[in-house]
């Protein structure tokens, strides 16, 4: 290589850059995708336990090798109401150790030695072999799974050889006095942490900065104590993404973005002067000598380390500083049953997957307490359940409109089989828990034509209703608590009693009919007594279809082939459906 630095080393330095960043992101990508369920999990298990916390941030971001991404993944938790801003403050802590790991692996690059296991450990020398894996991966393997290793090994490779080309580009500044001349501006630490957060900020990757700051010191010109106010500067560059994805979030989103910039901001300003005293009081001789690779790494880690046992004794304090910072407004952000699914998440779709499920939990809840509403209207009518019922069928037809939108988005990503099946599982049941609240509104309508009529059911009929009601009553509760918990056994209950339900119908109808003989009963009562009915059957028919999906999606079964078997051939269906039908039969030879 020529040892005068050109133009053509510039060219060559961002194309390995570029060759870097696109490599870190297919990478991530691969991760994210191959640790989607994992991550799911932990979200779950998410506590406000501060040392679990911390160990859940390093494990995601180790996971998914990127600390922007998973504070970008806080933002649009909090600001999808799946996580509350006090729990982001332990992650935030776990993500800066766990974002350290990518200095570590780039430190390979500045390992010297002349035997075989040391120049194996060096990018050059094992990056072809590992691309060559991933890519045999990706063109045999049959399965997804192998096929996401094999583009990990692919993007890694591509890291590294980018990691590569910039330091070969940097080589010819170790002899240029021209450069050594700039370096010595780096000797004010201020301008070493604004270079380091500003070239952050504008790649957004806090990786890509600590791969150039360490292809810059294999020159051998830059000390450590240059490349210590730089690597501050670059932590606190890294935040500019979690800045971009807050806007236009709730005002908890935006304060998770403000507690990751004070936490950098907060520790460079204390750390700061700290290395400064020792550098130029204590003069410490570590700070004086040429960085290197590793030196960076250990100084990126000890950093962050330094943070965290600093700050999180005080992570409360954080928290109301980010409420000082983005204070409420006139119009204080309030729990209201408006949804929001944040496109943020989709650039992690397992964890989209999850707020969905977690929206249409809450849809499912909300359906239940309108057509409960809606059953109890039936016997005893209150103009304020009324409306407060076709408010609630209002917000659940937005849900619908918003999940399914959210739900065709995911599908569009890369997704793994299992949260392919959980989106199409929620796809039916979402309609189905839209249709039950149609028939909430029906309900309602019928009760509101016998308040505006002034006429009433007699007593025999109230009974007969009560029956019927209580039966949907318990099939719903089955239904949707098997969606809620994911609970097979439930769901396997919820047909024979629909098909208890529908015969109840039957029975009630020939009832019905026997009174209209008799004169017991008038025409008009008549009609409304049948849409009664024919609503909640199509309500139970519903449940049905909601344990039916769940069936059919976790067994890998046909529903309709299912459903002929048990109805057929199946004892504890039979079973169920006599134990269901001798307790609601035996209540409709009560008399009013």
């Amino acid at each position: 290589m020529d040892d005068k630095f050109t133009i053509f080393n510039i060219f060559t330095m961002l194309g390995g850059l570029a060759f870097f960043l696109y490599g870190m992101n297919v990478m991530s990508t691969g991760l994210e995708k191959l640790t989607g369920g994992k991550l799911e999990v932990a979200l779950k298990k998410m506590t406000s336990n501060k040392l679990k916390s911390i160990l859940l941030g390093m494990g995601i971001t180790i996971a998914i090798q990127s600390s922007s991404a998973m504070t970008v993944m806080l933002v649009g938790l909090v600001n999808s109401g799946i996580m509350q801003l006090e729990q982001t403050v332990g992650v935030c802590f776990g993500s800066d150790i766990g974002t350290t790991l990518t200095a570590w692996i780039l430190s390979l690059a500045g390992l010297e030695g002349g035997n075989f296991f040391t120049n194996m450990l060096k990018p050059q020398s094992f990056a072809p072999l590992i691309a060559l894996l991933g890519v045999i991966m990706i063109m045999v393997c049959k399965k997804n799974k192998r096929k996401d290793v094999g583009r990990i090994l692919v993007g890694f490779a591509v890291l590294m050889s980018g990691m590569t080309m910039m330091s070969d580009s940097v080589d010819p500044l170790a002899n240029s006095p021209e450069f050594q001349k700039i370096l010595t501006a780096f000797e004010n630490p201020l301008l070493g942490v604004l270079v380091g957060a500003g070239f952050t900020g504008i790649i957004q990757s806090s990786a890509g900065s600590i791969g150039i700051l360490g292809a810059f010191s294999r020159t051998g010109a830059l000390s450590n104590g240059m490349a210590l106010p730089i690597i501050m500067g670059l932590n606190i560059g890294t935040c500019v993404t979690a800045l971009i994805s807050s806007i236009g979030v709730k005002k908890n989103a935006k304060r998770v973005a403000c507690i990751h910039i004070s936490i950098k901001v907060i520790g460079t300003i204390v750390l700061l002067p700290v290395a400064m005293i020792l550098d130029h009081v204590v003069e410490l001789a570590v700070f004086d000598a040429t960085a290197t690779p590793l030196t960076i790494a250990i100084m990126h880690t000890i950093f962050n380390l330094a943070i965290t046992f600093m700050l999180i004794p005080f992570a409360n304090m954080l928290v109301k500083l980010s409420r000082l910072v983005v204070k409420d407004g006139k119009e204080e952000d309030r729990e209201s049953r408006s949804l929001v699914l944040d496109d943020i998440l989709l650039k992690t779709p397992a964890v989209a997957v999850e707020a969905c499920r977690n929206a249409t939990v809450d849809m499912a809840e909300l359906t239940r307490e309108t057509i409960f509403s809606a059953l109890d209207i039936l016997t005893e009518y209150s103009d304020e359940a009324a409306e407060t019922i076709t408010e609630n069928e209002d917000i659940i037809d937005g849900f619908e409109d918003k999940i399914n939108g959210y739900l065709l988005k995911i599908s569009r990503s890369s997704v793994t089989n299992a949260d392919s099946r959980r989106v199409s599982k929620m796809m039916h049941c979402v309609g189905n828990f839209e249709r039950i609240s149609d028939h909430a509104v029906n309900l309602v309508e019928s009760a509101q034509e016998m308040q505006e009529k002034k006429i009433t059911f007699s007593d025999e009929c109230l009974n007969e209703i009560s029956v019927i009601t209580d039966a949907i009553r318990e099939n719903i509760a089955r239904a949707f608590d098997a969606y809620r918990y994911n609970d097979l056994s439930a769901a396997h209950k919820v047909e024979p009693l629909e098909e208890v339900v529908d015969n109840l119908s039957t029975e009630l109808k020939n009832r019905h009919i026997r009174r209209l003989q008799n004169d017991e009963c008038t025409v008009e009562l008549g009609y409304i007594f049948q849409d009664i009915l024919t609503n909640l059957e199509r309500i139970s028919d519903h449940c049905s279809n909601i344990a039916g999906c769940l069936i059919e999606t976790d067994e890998k079964t046909n529903i309709h082939a299912y459903l002929h078997d048990v109805k057929e051939n199946d004892e504890s269906f039979r079973k169920e459906y006599t134990k269901y039908a001798q307790g609601y039969f035996s209540r409709l030879d009560i008399r009013g």
